[in-house]
């Protein structure tokens, strides 16, 4: 509540940014996405803190910024502008996300807003985004689609129309539900999110707002469901410890999960989730209100839980060992997952509060990353994942090229995981990786079927911490691995740009060799 007064009050001393046209035109222009991003989301920052500050009298600036949104050209992004319907008829996700906003913020009890302002924000939002959905327009693409699209656009959509009491409800929750069920059938029976940890706060939270808002309304459970309670048990499953989470697909390798979501499947569920930590207004770079307002409605002191020390999640691949200050995680699955990086096979290895062997995540979203340029920008590329290259070839994209699981079996919190990734590269080579987890030790056996006996193998290890190189050893702080005999090792370093668009550094070891065909060992050692 310090950080909101503090934000409403920044936001009634200080002018917002325009949307212009010359930050709408630059996504075209350029692929550059931020520009106009950081515009649009300082103003949903500000209409947030301004609603949720405390007060009982009427706010100007509150009244004036509402106003100033209906007056936004468009609330689609740039970036999601559609190739197959006019712009006025289409609702992207952000679209959807203000809606809700508005039509929750102008709903809210007490004088603070004009009752002229309250009409021309259901006005809008009607326009904008019920409209298109009620008025029998042909299908949106994310109707239909397995992603956090369907359930964000659905989800939040429907929230607008329940808190607005639309006269339309009726035929759209009919529309909205192919979506929400689109969503929970993209995932498996396992519950795991294929796009990563954020983006399961995203979709599966929107689902999970909405749920309860026609809970509320109807009395409807959709949260009763064997299925979806498999879904809330995911981010306590793929835990590392101290926040910290695999980074696979577009996803952040520590970050705040929304408290009051954590809150409610806890106490509804009764599902393990991760310790939420002190919530912060600050927590979601984008400032929606569905986070915001559920955490300050739902949040409550619950103990974070941990799934068993090893999590196993079969229709992903994925595997999830933690033992005291240490973890690993492993990954198969095929290499066109939604927000797909070419990384079958790829692991990580935390210890001592630090995921040491990482995960590159998320870059900064661009026009080329969601396009043919994708698997050139290092993040998503199988060069920086730690993966090996064989005979020069890296892994392809596609569906085809996929793991095939040959065992996991785990015994007294020691881990095997085995893994065919043949399919992952063209040519004519055999390669399985097998990864033997002990609680400080992870042993990777790597057994190679190639076609030329001394054909160049070179195994990649990819970090954020800078790589001490010897004679026989690589080191990144704690953890130590030995290098077998005939494998010499060379570090690398490049500056990438990360989500948010900041530069950073990040490091590769390669290890070549000539090899003969057979399985070769490599150790890590968390030292004490």
């Amino acid at each position: 509540m310090r950080e909101i007064r503090e934000e409403a009050e920044r936001a009634r001393s200080t002018p917002a940014p325009e949307l212009t046209f010359t930050l709408w035109r630059r996504f075209a222009d350029t692929g550059d996405r931020l520009a106009h991003e950081r515009a649009y989301f300082e103003r949903r920052r500000r209409l947030a803190a301004l609603a949720l500050a405390p007060g009982h009298t009427p706010d100007p600036a509150l009244d004036d910024l509402l106003w100033s949104v209906c007056d936004e050209y468009t609330w689609v992004l740039p970036a999601h502008e559609p190739d197959d319907r006019p712009l006025d008829t289409f609702v992207d996700l952000f679209a959807a996300e203000t809606a809700h906003a508005l039509a929750e913020i102008v709903t809210l009890p007490g004088p603070r807003i004009d009752a002229r302002v309250r009409e021309r924000v259901r006005a809008e939002v009607d326009r904008r985004v019920l409209r298109p959905l009620y008025a029998g327009a042909p299908p949106m693409w994310w109707e239909r689609s397995a992603t956090n699209w369907a359930a964000v656009c659905a989800g939040a959509t429907g929230m607008a129309a329940l808190a607005l009491d639309s006269p339309h409800l009726p035929e759209l929750l009919s529309r909205l539900r192919g979506a929400i069920e689109a969503f929970l059938a993209g995932t498996g029976a396992d519950g795991a999110c294929l796009e990563g940890p954020d983006y399961w706060s995203y979709g599966f939270g929107y689902f999970v707002y909405f749920a309860e808002a026609l809970r509320e309304r109807t009395g409807e459970d959709l949260l009763d469901d064997p299925h979806v309670r498999e879904m809330a048990a995911y981010p306590a499953r793929v835990d590392l410890g101290g926040g910290a989470r695999p980074a696979f697909a577009d996803a952040q390798g520590r970050g705040a999960y929304p408290a009051g979501l954590l809150s409610r499947l806890a106490g509804r569920l009764g599902v393990p989730v991760p310790e939420p930590g002190v919530p912060s207004f600050h927590d979601d770079a984008c400032y929606r209100w569905a986070h915001l307002s559920r955490t300050l409605r739902w949040f409550r002191e619950v103990p974070g839980r941990r799934a068993e020390p090893c999590s196993y999640l079969p229709d992903a691949a994925i595997v999830v060992a933690r033992a005291g200050t240490t973890a690993f995680a492993a990954k198969g699955g095929h290499n066109d997952e939604p927000h797909n990086h070419l990384d079958l096979g790829h692991f990580v290895l935390h210890a001592h509060g630090r995921t040491v062997l990482d995960d590159l995540g998320a870059p900064e979203y661009t026009r080329d990353y969601f396009r043919e340029g994708r698997y050139r920008v290092p993040h998503a590329s199988a060069e920086w994942h730690s993966v090996p290259l064989i005979d020069g070839a890296a892994q392809l994209p596609g569906r085809e090229r996929r793991a095939e699981v040959l065992a996991y079996e785990e015994k007294g919190g020691n881990v095997t995981f085995a893994l065919d990734l043949t399919a992952a590269y063209a040519g004519p080579h055999r390669f399985t990786r097998t990864f033997h987890w002990r609680p400080g030790t992870l042993e990777i056996v790597d057994d190679f079927g190639l076609a030329a006996p001394d054909a160049l193998v070179e195994e990649l290890f990819v970090s954020r911490v800078r790589p001490v190189t010897g004679l026989d050893t690589v080191t990144w702080g704690p953890v130590e691995l030995r290098v077998p005999p005939g494998w010499r090792a060379r570090a690398e370093e490049r500056r990438v740009r990360g989500h948010d668009g900041a530069e950073e550094s990040v490091h590769r070891v390669r290890l070549a060799a000539r090899v003969p065909p057979g399985a070769h060992r490599f150790r890590f050692t968390v030292r004490t």
